[in-house]
């Protein structure tokens, strides 16, 4: 009798827990033991970062027409001056070379030039560091987005937020570690496979907050109809769970997902209390809302979760992530039809909300341990794709920088005369991630899983740190 009844929870157990959708479980992969994860701390220095918000510009943002400026393009405009047969990962043969159809001025002390689709940006220039060099090993979406979030062109491997979780581990216990807040129009290329934490133990995926949502973690408290689902019920339940869940994680020390679950009931008990306050931005005083443009159709879902990702870092969490346009041929920075109409309502979407997030984090006083960072996954040709697009370019595109240990006001790299290339600087996903890192305190090369025999690490087996952009 003893073992039917072990055997009958143990089926209990499995049906409920690998086939619930959402809940608890849905906020499950994305946290670790609070001991656990305060053992796991790495730090090969002092660190200058804390906490990381990053902004993620989905389809390739263009770079001539938006930081980096090109005047030789309006000489060389309209000759065909491309390659003559279309490179891999182009979605069509090159056509004339195109001028940006933006106008662009000098911002700042140091007078970097900004595109006209960025005019609240541009005024905070003398803040940031550019990366004016970047360059990837693709024209392909998925493996170029793959490639800047985790420093491979393939699935599998963790990316950034994962392996800054796994080495640091939380700041608080009471909200996920790492939270992923994709553009409410969809998901972006690869879908969670951006967020993922590969090899890594499944508690330090990304956790995906729908930041539109009336309830942005989704079942967190028992809906009225449920009544029997009181606290002191509720409390024994997981009690009662929590020990099935022991002992099948005993017998399966290899598998991190079990573990993962278990810890996502510890979290969502204490987002019970948390979560309410945390993602409700409309707690924060009208003319905040206002700034970052909750009150204008055009920015409220970016500068939602702009706002959301500030008060997040505040509270603790240690990466979040902002995702701009999801995958697909619309509604992203994938602008192969028309730059001219394609780019500006993008821009627009995304300027007003990134310069409020910028001055509301030094208004906290969250500058001091955080760091912004804005970038996407490859840039545009300087040649036209059919009469008025820009076609795919892993060739040049730009990121840049804000925040502690950064040296505000600075550009390291340039691309050619063309905006095709990256020239002097050449700098890479890997290097980019072995300053975040050496800010978070981390270094790049000792940081490492072993994994089938090689010794894994989110740099591969390449980075520099870039000291030219750093305080």
């Amino acid at each position: 009798m003893a073992d039917v009844f072990e055997n009958g929870l143990s089926l209990s157990r499995r049906n409920f827990l690998f086939n619930i959708g959402g809940g608890f479980a849905g906020v499950a992969l994305a946290q670790m033991f609070a001991k656990d994860a305060a053992a796991a701390v790495v730090n090969h220095r002092p660190a200058r970062v804390n906490r990381v918000i990053q902004l993620f510009m989905t389809g390739g943002a263009s770079p001539m027409d938006t930081f980096d400026y090109k005047p030789v393009l309006e000489k060389l405009h309209g000759q065909m001056l491309g390659p003559k047969e279309k490179p891999e990962g182009f979605t069509a043969p090159a056509g004339a070379m195109m001028k940006s159809p933006f106008s662009f001025k000098q911002y700042g002390e140091r007078g970097q030039w900004v595109s006209s689709v960025f005019p609240e940006q541009a005024k905070l220039v003398d803040e940031m560091a550019f990366l004016m060099a970047m360059t990837t090993k693709t024209n392909v979406h998925g493996p170029g987005t793959y490639m800047m979030n985790s420093g491979f062109l393939l699935p599998g491997f963790p990316c950034m937020g994962a392996w800054i979780s796994y080495a640091l581990g939380n700041l608080r216990d009471n909200l996920p570690n790492f939270v992923v807040l994709p553009d409410a129009k969809g998901l972006p290329y690869n879908q969670r496979g951006c967020f993922s934490s590969g090899f890594l133990p499944a508690v330090h995926q990304g956790t995906v907050i729908n930041a539109a949502s009336p309830q942005p973690v989704p079942d967190l408290f028992p809906r009225d109809n449920y009544k029997f689902a009181t606290p002191g019920s509720d409390a024994a339940g997981l009690q009662l769970l929590d020990k099935i869940n022991r002992e099948h994680a005993a017998e399966r020390a290899g598998d991190s997902r079990l573990n993962a679950r278990i810890a996502s009931y510890e979290l969502a008990a204490k987002m019970q209390v948390s979560a309410p306050d945390a993602f409700d931005v409309m707690r924060e005083p009208e003319y905040v809302r206002n700034a970052y443009g909750l009150d204008d159709a055009v920015t409220e879902d970016f500068g939602r979760r702009c706002l959301l990702a500030t008060r997040l870092i505040e509270r603790g969490v240690r990466f979040v992530q902002v995702w701009s346009g999801p995958q697909g041929a619309t509604g992203n920075w994938d602008n192969h039809g028309n730059i001219q109409t394609e780019l500006p309502p993008m821009a627009a979407s995304v300027d007003k909300p990134i310069a409020a997030l910028l001055r509301d984090l030094k208004a906290r006083g969250l500058d001091d341990d955080t760091l912004v960072i804005w970038t996407t996954e490859f840039g545009r040709t300087p040649f036209a794709q059919g009469s008025l697009g820009r076609d795919h370019n892993g060739g040049s595109f730009v990121t840049w920088l804000w925040g502690a240990g950064i040296k505000a006001g600075v550009t390291y790299g340039q691309s050619d005369d063309w905006g095709y290339q990256a020239e002097d600087g050449k700098t890479y996903c890997y290097d980019l991630h072995a300053t975040v890192l050496h800010l978070m305190g981390i270094d790049h090369q000792r940081l490492t899983v072993r994994q089938n025999g090689i010794d894994r690490r989110l740099t591969d087996v390449h980075g520099h740190v870039i000291d030219q952009i750093l305080a």
